[in-house]
């Protein structure tokens, strides 16, 4: 149930999504305590983006998840940034992360809920 979107403005090649992707499933995964099986990542880049007046590189991420606490939070706003950071050589200064506690009722699944 967890799931995290990234957008970005840095152009990425189907190799480096795809490298992106298996990271953040399995930081994701690690981080909230939820089965890798149950992680869902949505990556887009090229995109159309400023912060702070400058398109220079940036990212914004979602993440969401049902029981996410302000622990997890604050761990993933040092692991995620670290990760980009390693990856697309993005400044930790540039990226911001909005965290998301779903409530179980309020996330659908398989034809029901986990509520």
């Amino acid at each position: 149930m967890p799931f995290l979107k990234l957008n970005t403005n840095i152009s990425l090649s189907e190799q480096q999504t795809q490298q992106l992707l298996g990271e953040l499933s399995r930081l994701i995964a690690k981080e909230t305590g939820k089965p890798e099986s149950y992680v869902m990542l949505e990556v887009a880049g090229g995109l159309s983006m400023l912060f702070g007046g400058s398109d220079e590189p940036l990212a914004y991420l979602e993440c969401k998840s049902i029981g996410l606490s302000p622990a997890q939070a604050k761990s993933l706003s040092a692991s995620l940034p670290q990760l980009l950071e390693e990856n697309l050589k993005l400044s930790r200064d540039r990226i911001y992360i909005e965290f998301s506690n779903a409530p179980g009722n309020f996330w659908g699944w398989n034809g029901s809920t986990f509520g």
